[in-house]
């Protein structure tokens, strides 16, 4: 499956959204230095809770906040959003490569999302202490993206050899 061919669908930025939550979204954007982008984002949030838009501008929000447990909130609320939409398994670690397949025809840009926003909630979780957590959710996206279009072999060998040099250094330090 190649997950750069988005001629077929549209993508999440395309959905239409009521102006009241455009016009939150752009002062959000316009005032990001100024205090108010957070509360402009989640009187967006409120009023289009499941509007991927919206959910993309929290995490990035959060993420360039340096709020990175509010950053990983939001990455999973988007898989629970984009699992729904395209009737998923609620839980990521269920997903499979048959599955995947199935939904690619007509939501390709959709899987995409997915598997980047699991990619991003992966790298949080190992940001963020859970290193295991975030091993398994990157390995997840290298199992369904074996082409990894989305990147994530990268961030899960810096994560892999990270974790097995700690793991070497405790040991010699056992044996001091």
């Amino acid at each position: 499956m190649d997950l750069h061919d988005f001629t077929p669908t549209s993508l999440y930025f395309d959905e239409k959204l009521p102006l009241p939550v455009q016009s939150l979204l752009s002062l959000a954007s316009r005032r990001y230095g100024q205090g108010v982008s957070e509360r402009a984002l989640l009187e967006a949030s409120r009023m289009a809770p499941r509007s991927l838009t919206v959910l993309v501008g929290l995490y990035r929000h959060y993420y360039y906040q340096h709020r990175l447990l509010e950053a990983r909130d939001i990455a999973y609320q988007s898989l629970a959003v984009v699992a729904e939409q395209l009737s998923l398994p609620a839980e990521w670690h269920k997903l499979s490569v048959p599955v995947l397949l199935e939904k690619l025809a007509g939501s390709i840009g959709l899987v995409r999302f997915y598997l980047l926003a699991l990619k991003g909630a992966g790298f949080l979780c190992v940001r963020l202490g859970d290193i295991e957590e975030g091993k398994q959710m990157l390995q997840k996206v290298m199992e369904l993206d074996s082409s990894d279009r989305c990147g994530a072999g990268a961030l899960l060998a810096v994560v892999t050899e990270h974790t097995e040099l700690d793991a070497l250094a405790y040991e010699k330090e056992a044996t001091v």
